[in-house]
């Protein structure tokens, strides 16, 4: 299986869709059976799944040659760590507002002399307890994924240094609270939004680190890859399950009363 991180590297566009309000194993894997999505995305921030359901999830994806990682608030060193051991590729940190966060992330995420993350050579990451604890922790500090979203007003002025964080590999718009954030709620055009793009995407070229975005639409998925967006999340669990509804509903129009 190709990383999201080794695609990023080579310059693709990576395709990935998010799981949270509905995460099960089988959707997961009807994703993988239709191709084109590289990955998927877990939600530990808005949905309370547990480790034991991002462990299935993580195994579902990687049997259709998905690679995956978590989205959580940067609030609890602990869930990080966890959410690596298992069997995920990365974390993403959401409502991030400054570097010094986003540095103390990327601590969290990588054993020393990286980061301090605590090392328990238990978890599917280390093959459970099968590779030697100095190998463990080299090879996770270089693959593991570290993606940083920008949705406010504060990340957007700190892009620059966000994005020369060593150990972040990723910035993320986050459109939705940006937009709110930013006083002009769901208005993904408005100048502030495209304003804060730029800023993002000028950071990242700076930096040269990839950056990603939930586009709410395909012309604006098309303005962000003419600006340099590398990850596109086009889809969710819920986009996915009402998108299906509404076009059985339109296919057999003439059955559904109303």
């Amino acid at each position: 299986m190709e990383t999201i991180k080794q695609r990023l590297a080579r310059g693709e566009v990576v395709m990935i869709c998010a799981m949270g309000r509905v995460l099960h194993y089988n959707l997961i894997q009807i994703l993988g059976v239709h191709g084109g999505f590289h990955g998927v995305w877990f939600d530990l921030e808005h949905v309370g799944n547990g480790i034991e359901n991002i462990e299935i999830a993580a195994m579902a994806a990687r049997s259709q040659g998905l690679d995956s990682f978590v989205r959580l608030a940067p609030t609890d060193y602990a869930i990080v760590t966890r959410a690596l051991e298992a069997g995920t590729s990365g974390v993403m940190a959401a409502q991030i507002r400054h570097a010094s966060e986003a540095e103390q992330f990327v601590r969290w995420a990588k054993f020393a002399p990286s980061g301090n993350r605590g090392l328990n050579a238990q978890g599917f990451d280390s093959r459970f307890g099968n590779m030697p604890p100095a190998d463990f922790c080299k090879k996770a500090n270089e693959e593991t994924f570290v993606a940083i979203q920008i949705e406010t007003a504060e990340a957007v002025e700190e892009a620059e240094q966000i994005a020369a964080v060593d150990g972040v590999d990723l910035l993320f718009i986050g459109p939705a609270d940006l937009s709110q954030n930013l006083g002009c709620t769901g208005d993904f055009f408005n100048e502030k939004c495209l304003a804060a793009i730029d800023r993002v995407s000028a950071a990242c070229a700076k930096h040269n680190k990839p950056w990603g975005v939930v586009p709410v639409s395909p012309d604006h998925a098309r303005l962000c890859l003419e600006k340099g967006c590398r990850m596109l999340s086009p889809a969710s669990d819920v986009r996915l399950l009402n998108a299906g509804i509404r076009s059985i509903k339109q296919l057999y129009g003439t059955y559904f009363p109303g």
